[in-house]
């Protein structure tokens, strides 16, 4: 299999991997797919563009997406939600030294306790991920909302 491919799918797993952990509430998952220092951001479309970095979160170490989790799991109280990604093939824009940057797009319909269905984001992931180790791992995931517009619920990772 070419390396491009073998890339492709390699991608595809892996964001196929993360959005299942987080549409099964498995959250504690969620930091394995980081490298150690990884940034992790979810901003609307009009800050990025506008260089603005000014976020809705951030977290720039696996260590505070393992603190986002234990606050979701402990902390944080919030109605019963579940979320659903729906996630466009992934287009790989470069890659250098084992460092694959690649763009997808994405919807997540969320669901809460009563039934009750919404589009709650659409965006698109703008990712770094680095195949330097056994496996790859996003060293930077960049969640770029289309809207500016965010339900106060995001509780759970996008």
């Amino acid at each position: 299999m070419p390396a491009d491919i073998a890339t492709q799918l390699a991608l595809e797993r892996l964001l196929a991997r993360y959005v299942a952990s987080l549409d099964g509430d498995r959250l504690e998952e969620w930091p394995d797919y980081f490298t150690e220092d990884c940034r992790y951001q979810i901003i609307s479309a009009e800050n990025y563009e506008q260089k603005l970095p000014i976020g809705l979160f951030f977290a720039d170490s696996r260590a505070m997406l393992r603190d986002r989790v234990s606050a979701l799991r402990q902390a944080n109280l919030y109605e019963a939600q579940r979320y659903r990604h729906l996630v466009s093939s992934t287009l790989i824009l470069g890659e250098s030294d084992g460092i694959v940057a690649a763009q997808s797009n994405y919807l997540v319909v969320r669901i809460m306790h009563d039934g009750a269905s919404m589009l709650f984001s659409s965006g698109r992931y703008l990712d770094r991920v680095s195949f330097r180790g056994p496996q790859p791992l996003f060293l930077e995931k960049l969640v770029i909302c289309d809207s500016r517009r965010i339900d106060t619920l995001l509780a759970i990772p996008l």
